[in-house]
């Protein structure tokens, strides 16, 4: 069996699949802040981007659906993290509108596909609870 023909849970699930391009289009964005952000708006955009897909891939190693919809809250709130420095962003500037309303559509999508994400595991859990 080679390496390439095993996949973990997470890789998988198309929400992490559109997260980790996400994470690509954030380092891309963000690429011609002023220099002077680069400790500042640029670490954080790029922190809490990572930080979705992360948390994605960590909740799938937990037992409990219950415990993987924690991981997916956690997503979730990076997520809105990351929408909410996307306004300030184009609050100052460093990207144009157009940009941001396709940002915007990305964090919808994912968004809405980590809600499903968390009811399927919060149902599962129930479900396990009444066996």
């Amino acid at each position: 069996m080679k390496n390439d023909d095993y996949q973990f849970g997470f890789e998988k699930l198309r929400v992490w699949q559109l997260s980790r391009e996400f994470v690509k289009q954030i380092y891309r964005l963000t690429e011609n802040f002023p220099k002077e952000e680069k400790f500042g708006l640029v670490d954080q955009l790029r922190r809490a981007s990572i930080s979705i897909a992360s948390n994605i891939a960590e909740g799938t190693a937990r037992a409990s659906g219950k415990d993987q919809a924690h991981f997916t809250n956690l997503a979730y709130s990076s997520l809105m993290e990351t929408i909410n420095q996307l306004y300030l962003a184009s609050d100052l500037g460093f990207i144009a509108e157009s940009d941001f309303i396709e940002m915007k559509n990305v964090v919808l999508n994912i968004g809405g596909k980590l809600g499903a994400l968390r009811n399927a595991q919060l149902s599962s859990s129930c479900q396990h609870n009444r066996h």
